[in-house]
């Protein structure tokens, strides 16, 4: 028996790396060229396609919602699933591989911040041929890159300073309803705040500034939790930072001037697709380097052992004033992005069901972990709007997937890991084994 077994091995051994080997080699621009066919693929002939498979329109997020709305057209999304996305996207990434890891190679030995732009645009060309296909699409996808920055900058304190904030929402309504009154009364108008001050034309290119002071604003109103809370030790930031979302909330309630329950309406649209990409992009940049950094490697002294810190001069408490303004500057920035997406704000969009969302978001996805920030936003995003025709079953699916989460990876799925640009984009090279093997 053991010659038979040693002779005949099983196939789960057999074809248990299948997936592994052929990845493996592929560099990422390989992979963005392949996702890049197929969204063009579906921009030119999904209409045709959707039409000939008897589906009533192009899928909007790869065929769950249909399969979800409608079971019987479940053969017909997953057709289109495979003859659109997947059998493009993984012949090209594999034929492609090659010559694209030379490319790759020329490209980093000129300049790194060549190859990481070629690569952003390619990504960007992708987001946006995949989002022009419809309105729903977009403001799906706006909503996801907003949502990265929100998980990033709260992983920023719950996970690389290892505190645990419930603060977050509040910091987004003072960053959306700051930058809503920048840019409604300078470029807009309104009933509110009366005739715009400033021409129109003007507004798009003054619409960062509105950004930052929405930030500024945030980050003011986490010094008003960061002077008290960061004199005591232990659970008393979760409680001080509760109770300042309450008050953030009331507050807005209560602010006739800004539409006080009613909420604000009448923000210009300069929040577009691009605008979005760029910002977004730039949080990830700063919010990796700022981790990485000599005050990031302080701020993780301090989450795993504050005394000891202390005891080698870090000053424990500059360290984590400064990492909870920057995690507030950033949250504020992604509301008034939020609010412009949405062209209307309203205090009750900033209350538990948010704060719940942001934490799962960072949680799902992974601390102290820039990779688990953008894979925990983007998948819990899409996974709410895909399973949106559950309805009220799709908030018992979802919290059992955290709840699963929780007991199998407690730190998230991607914890821990450092987000290297360099190596991201480098070349990739099949390993000996992994050479014998397709070599066999």
């Amino acid at each position: 028996m053991q010659n038979d077994n040693h002779m005949n091995p099983p196939k789960r051994g057999k074809f248990k790396s299948l997936a592994v080997r052929f990845a493996s080699g592929v560099p990422l621009l390989s992979w963005l060229l392949g996702a890049a066919v197929s969204v063009i693929l579906e921009y030119l002939i999904g209409s045709g396609l959707a039409e000939l498979l008897h589906l009533p329109k192009i899928p909007v997020l790869f065929g769950c919602v249909i399969m979800l709305k409608e079971p019987v057209l479940i053969p017909s999304a997953f057709v289109y699933f495979m003859a659109v996305y997947l059998i493009p996207l993984a012949s090209v990434a594999r034929l492609t591989s090659g010559p694209v890891n030379r490319l790759a190679e020329k490209m980093l030995s000129l300049s790194v911040v060549f190859a990481v732009l070629i690569h952003l645009g390619v990504l960007y060309a992708i987001l946006y041929f995949w989002s022009d296909i419809s309105a729903y699409r977009l403001l799906s996808l706006k909503m996801a890159m907003i949502a990265v920055m929100l998980t990033l900058s709260l992983n920023v304190i719950n996970g690389y300073m290892g505190e645990f904030s419930c603060s977050h929402p509040g910091f987004m309504a003072l960053g959306a309803y700051a930058t809503s009154a920048f840019t409604v009364k300078m470029f807009a108008g309104s009933k509110l705040f009366g005739e715009a001050l400033m021409p129109a034309a003007l507004g798009p290119w003054l619409f960062p500034v509105g950004l930052i002071i929405g930030g500024c604003v945030a980050a003011l109103g986490a010094l008003a939790i960061a002077i008290p809370s960061f004199r005591t030790r232990g659970d008393y930031l979760a409680i001080i930072s509760l109770a300042f979302l309450f008050i953030v909330k009331s507050f807005l309630e209560n602010l006739e001037w800004v539409g006080g329950p009613r909420g604000l309406s009448g923000q210009p649209d300069y929040a577009g697709l691009p605008t979005v990409f760029i910002w977004m992009v730039a949080c990830v940049w700063i919010i990796n380097n700022f981790v990485r950094s000599t005050l990031g490697k302080a701020l993780n002294a301090v989450r795993d052992d504050e005394l000891a810190a202390d005891a080698m001069t870090v000053n424990t408490r500059r360290t984590k004033m400064t990492a909870f303004l920057f995690g507030a500057f950033w949250a504020g920035v992604a509301g008034g992005l939020f609010a412009h997406v949405l062209r209307y704000v309203n205090p009750a969009t900033f209350g538990i069901q948010k704060l719940a969302e942001v934490l799962a978001m960072v949680y799902f996805g992974g601390l102290n972990s820039v990779y688990g920030s953008i894979v925990g936003a983007v998948s819990l995003n899409l996974l709410g709007e895909a399973l949106r025709p559950l309805e009220i079953y799709k908030w018992i699916i979802i919290p059992l997937l955290l709840i699963l989460i929780m007991i199998f990876r407690p730190t998230g799925l991607i914890s821990f890991t450092e987000f290297d640009v360099k190596k991201l984009i480098s070349p990739r090279r099949k390993t000996e084994s992994e050479a014998s093997h397709g070599a066999s």
